[in-house]
């Protein structure tokens, strides 16, 4: 036999180019195989060099191409080999054996091959003998070998060939030659061999027409470099792509090119923050009626122990991942098992239950009733009305689309035989949940024989549904793994290049708001690539309970994930299983019944309280903040918008609402960045002292008329299981208490009251009488805003004209009391009938202009969210910079304990410790230049609150009280008084310096600090119950002490004072 005899191996074509599955449908990778061997054996067929052909296959479909070109067919069976190399040497053997001396061994992928390529190969070969090397376009494989049958090479075909084949000829004393050239070199193993070869216009007849028919020349082309600028513009606009630009990403093979866009997405919707949340898996049933082939996670009745989890189970399960922190529980089961089984029919019966939703729905109820956790619910597919019925129970619901592709239900797909894997029926749950206003979770499963146009084409399907109903929360992308004992145990997994392509892809078809999730326990040890890839949440993880669905995946530990997170350059915090921007729109997601609990879980923000510390109780500092307060800040970790807000506030320069708003959402490096600048800036504006005012605090009586729904410190009808009961004190109780802090050092009494019906503007003059004879030197600071506007309507005065009175009485300051959040929104639901912004405003600014200097207050962590606070600080400002009549801003976290409004489920738990933190920090920031004092609440922030804010801005401590009620009534345990010896300690304990302050921080004298360090004990504080008629505030001439009080002047004898009777409420 002269010539050269040449062998092609060949795969099954239904199994050939599997790199190309996740681009082309099988049977589109077999017609491209049919292709381009055709394009490779029209060549060969002419060469006139090219004695015969053989070609080796196991797919008879071969034959029938080997046919066509008169090449010859051999059987891979009949060799009695298996594997490529091993079936190669045994061809060549037989071709060997038959007379063969020069061999051609290549691949039928070369579609590009033309005849002078093999001319220039053969004379190569022939003119330096050896072995002939034709490598692919990286040099690392091997595309052809030429040689002489003398020299029968070691055949080593696979990643690293081309060095292992010459390496053989070198081991063997052989020349060796290697040949490089276009056509021989550009084999086409995926899609962007695929896509080169599109651009170079070089294939084969046969590959050509059947790229161009089948549409696949189109649908493979990239973007151009004007359509791929025009995406960019329109994604950095906010824009979504189109679908027909969503579906052309599946010709995009450059990875990291997408990466890069879907991480600036994602930054520009979601910062530095990755979320998670904290969860119990509770696997309900493992009974399912359908049979995917890759799951293990459903079971036949025969191999497990009870086809329902018992309620008690579920609910010790939920009490200890309750103990853990945990806040979510997560119910996972089979779908409609009674569907299928009659073991499930019979065990829902004994239990009491229908079908298998009404019992997820008791279980659901049970532990939000009795455990608190907020109940996630995948419960498969249902109708509206199986919705509906687990709406009030369920915090947020989810089924994983999967797969839009109903090829992947046909016979001998993983979905076969599984009637609710039918992504028609799937999306129809999810469109039922929209309309039903349900936050939703969905995704994609990748790797289970689908394509990449597949994947996008169902992201666009959930795109789509959420575009009419703005319900789906996150988009899972979670990569397959092969289980053992499945049908698809031995499938291959998707690599990471495949998981990042969709992740990125994803993000992009998403745009920068939703929410991209990967779970984390599925690809360890890559979690910042994934990161990278335009993820900004890792999905539920569980301190307690393990991955059912995969249990071979462990979740990583918290610590863990947090340091990988922060690896990746990103803060690491935890949500609730409905996301922020869902709870801050509770009214439209939310069933009423879950309200309590998600504002029980929840901060300001609508992520989770991920700590136990509330104001008005003695609790350590919670550790992530108490870490982030202890590291030195990396300001190229920070949020530039942050520094450059930051910087604003130094300049003294304008804000607005969306700038302090951003400020007190900071978290990780953003807040440790806001902390330490506010801290900075209190050193350079007020030193390392840190002052306070030895004080009385009197509450003259808890009657009010009005309904704020925070105050448990008022007492009407309908309020007597709070705490006391109703008091209203008289003059003589008043002069008392004053004397007395008087001879106890004290330089200011602060009086404030509720609202009692019978309360006039004369009242507060009567008050003041009393006290100015009592004590001539004490300073005034009494009546807030309400009681001031109050008054003047009782007396038919305007405002203005009754701070007259009240300053000529012997009032000397006002407290900024009851300015809650100033913000008629909040108002509306926090104290309807009290005076408004603009009112409690003008009383400010009118105090301000008849010489009372007054404090500014804010009580936050209710309903607000971070634009109210920015609000509130920033009409205040504004008053400030016409009038700087403000002596110090003091923030008043919610205490919930006792609250009206929190016993109705209707607020959060009072102020998270960062909202806290932030609430001082930003004051500092946001009045700079304005108001120099920012005060801590002892009473409300405890030791260690205080200390943390002494590190975040504030410069005092307020007043040591002697009396506290108002605090105390809310349910605060932090006692009544912070005698001046506890408040230095306090404050050295800090590192600071004290320094006791009268009421406009100006120095107190020498008698008074020693009268204050020596005070006597406190004499029991009388509060006289309450009638409809107020007692007399005014006094006569008694013995207090060893000072005589003379009769006040007020024109009307004790005997002869008139008392107006008015209903309480």
């Amino acid at each position: 036999m002269n010539g050269v005899h040449a062998l092609i191996p060949l795969k099954s074509l239904a199994q050939a180019k599997s790199r190309l599955a996740v681009n082309l449908l099988p049977e589109q990778r077999a017609a491209l195989v049919d292709a381009m061997v055709r394009d490779v054996l029209s060549v060969l067929a002419m060469h006139p060099l090219i004695n015969s052909i053989t070609i080796v296959s196991d797919d008879p479909e071969v034959e029938h191409i080997a046919d066509a070109f008169g090449a010859r067919f051999v059987s891979e069976a009949s060799l009695q080999s298996s594997g490529l190399n091993p079936v190669i040497a045994a061809s060549v053997q037989q071709l060997v054996a038959s007379g063969a001396e020069r061999l051609l061994v290549m691949h039928g992928d070369v579609p590009s091959l033309r005849s002078g390529e093999l001319d220039e190969a053969f004379a190569k070969q022939a003119s330096q003998g050896g072995l002939l090397v034709g490598t692919d376009q990286r040099a690392q494989g091997t595309n052809l070998l030429l040689f002489a049958a003398d020299i029968c090479p070691e055949f080593c075909f696979g990643p690293g060939s081309s060095d292992a084949h010459q390496a053989w000829a070198q081991r063997a004393g052989h020349p060796v030659t290697v040949f490089e050239s276009p056509g021989i070199a550009l084999d086409v193993d995926d899609v962007d061999d695929l896509q080169n070869l599109l651009a170079s216009g070089a294939a084969g007849e046969h590959t050509t027409r059947y790229l161009r028919q089948s549409g696949l020349a189109q649908a493979l082309a990239p973007p151009g470099g004007l359509a791929w600028d025009v995406l960019k513009d329109k994604l950095s606009r906010g824009e979504l792509p189109s679908d027909a630009e969503g579906l052309a990403l599946a010709a995009v093979t450059d990875t990291q090119a997408l990466a890069t866009i879907a991480g600036e997405l994602r930054d520009r919707g979601h910062g530095k923050l990755l979320t998670y949340s904290r969860k119990v898996f509770i696997p309900l049933t493992q009974l399912c009626r359908d049979v995917c082939h890759y799951c293990t996670f459903a079971q036949t009745p025969k191999k497990i122990e009870q086809p329902f989890m018992p309620v008690e189970e579920v609910l010790e399960l939920c009490r200890q991942g309750a103990a853990m922190g945990c806040q979510e529980a997560l119910f996972t089961l089979g779908e409609k098992p009674e569907l299928r089984y009659s073991t499930a029919r019979k065990a829902l019966a004994e239990m009491g239950y229908a079908s298998t939703l009404e019992y997820v729905a008791d279980v659901a109820r049970r532990v939000l009733e009795e455990t608190g956790l907020l109940p996630h619910i995948n419960a498969g597919c249902m109708t509206a009305e199986e919705i509906a019925s687990l709406r009030p129970v369920s915090a947020s619901m989810g089924i994983m689309l999967e797969s839009a592709s109903t090829r992947l239900c046909e016979k001998g797909m993983p979905h076969y035989g599984s009637p609710d894997k039918d992504p028609g029926v799937r999306l129809q749950t999810m469109e039922l949940a929209g309309q039903a206003q349900v936050p939703f979770t969905s995704g994609i499963l990748i790797g289970i024989g689908e394509t990449r146009r597949e994947r996008i084409e169902s992201l666009l399907a959930l795109r789509a549904v959420h575009l009419r109903h703005g319900h789906l929360q996150e988009v899972i992308v979670q990569n397959f793994r092969a289980k053992p004992g499945t049908l698809m145990a031995s499938a291959p997994e998707p690599n990471l290049e495949e998981l990042l392509w969709t992740i990125a892809v994803a993000r992009i078809v998403f745009g920068p708001g939703m929410n991209i999730q990967a779970p984390p326990n599925l690809s360890p040890g890559v979690l910042p690539q994934l990161v990278a890839a335009g993820i900004n949440d890792w999905g539920g993880v569980s301190p307690l309970t393990p991955d059912h669905v995969n249990p071979e995946a462990p979740w990583p530990h918290l610590d863990n994930l947090a340091r990988e997170t922060a690896a990746a350059g990103k803060f690491l915090d935890q949500r609730l299983t409905i996301y922020p921007e869902y709870v801050r729109e509770a009214g439209r997601w939310l069933d009423s019944a879950l309200l309590p609990a998600v504002l029980n879980h929840s901060d300001n923000m609508g992520y989770a309280r991920r700590d136990d510390w509330v104001p008005g109780e003695e609790r350590p500092v919670p550790a992530v903040e108490a870490q982030l307060m202890a590291l030195p800040v990396d300001n190229a970790s920070v949020d530039p918008r942050v520094r450059a807000i930051v910087e604003r506030c130094r300049d003294q320069s304008e804000l607005t609402v969306a700038d302090v708003s951003r400020l007190f959402k900071s978290r990780g490096a953003d807040f440790a960045y806001v902390l330490q600048a506010a801290d900075k800036l209190r050193r350079d504006v007020v030193g390392d002292a840190v002052s306070y005012v030895v004080n009385r605090n009197i509450n003259y009586t808890n009657v009010c008329y009005f309904k704020c729904q925070f105050c448990a410190f008022s007492k009407g009808k309908a309020s007597e299981n709070l705490r006391g009961r109703p008091y209203d004190i008289s003059g003589e109780e008043i002069a008392r208490r004053c004397a007395e802090a008087w001879d106890r050092g004290a330089t200011e009494v602060c009086m404030q009251g509720g609202i009692h019906p019978d309360y006039t503007g004369r009242t507060y003059l009567d008050i003041l009488t009393t006290v100015r004879a009592a004590t001539p030197d004490m300073h005034i600071h009494a009546f807030s805003p309400l009681e001031v506007w109050q008054g003047a309507q009782t007396l038919g005065l305007t405002v203005e004209i009754f701070l007259q009175q009240l300053r000529e009485a012997g009032l000397n300051t006002l407290p900024g009391t009851a300015a809650e959040i100033l913000h008629d929104d909040v108002r509306a639901t926090l104290c309807p009938d009290k005076i408004n912004s603009q009112q409690w405003l003008q009383v400010m600014e009118k105090a301000h202009a008849v010489g009372l200097r007054t404090t500014a207050t804010v009580m936050y962590g209710h309903i607000e969210t971070t634009a109210h606070l920015a609000h509130h600080l920033l009409v205040l400002r504004e008053l400030q910079q016409r009038t700087g009549g403000f002596t110090e801003f003091v923030p008043l976290p919610f205490v919930h304990m006792e609250a009206p409004m929190y016993l109705k489920g209707k607020a959060r738990r009072g102020p998270t410790f960062r909202e806290a933190l932030l609430m001082h920090a930003v004051a500092r920031l946001v009045f700079n230049g304005l108001i120099d004092n920012i005060q801590a609440s002892w009473v409300k922030m405890g030791e260690q609150g205080v200390a943390a804010c002494l590190d975040a801005g504030c410069n005092d401590l307020g007043g040591t009280l002697m009396n506290e009620s108002i605090t105390r009534a809310a349910g605060s345990g932090h006692g009544q008084e912070w005698a001046p010896a506890r408040m230095e300690a306090q404050i050295l304990a800090a590192g600071r310096s004290p320094k006791m302050r009268n009421t406009l921080y100006g120095e107190v004298c020498g008698a008074r600090r020693v009268a204050a360090f020596n005070a006597a004990p406190l004499a029991e504080a009388r509060n006289d119950a309450a009638a409809k008629s107020q007692r007399s505030k005014l006094i006569a001439a008694v013995q207090l002490g060893v000072r005589e009080i003379p009769q006040a002047a007020t024109g009307i004898a004790a005997g002869d004072q008139v008392f107006l009777l008015a209903a309480c409420d």
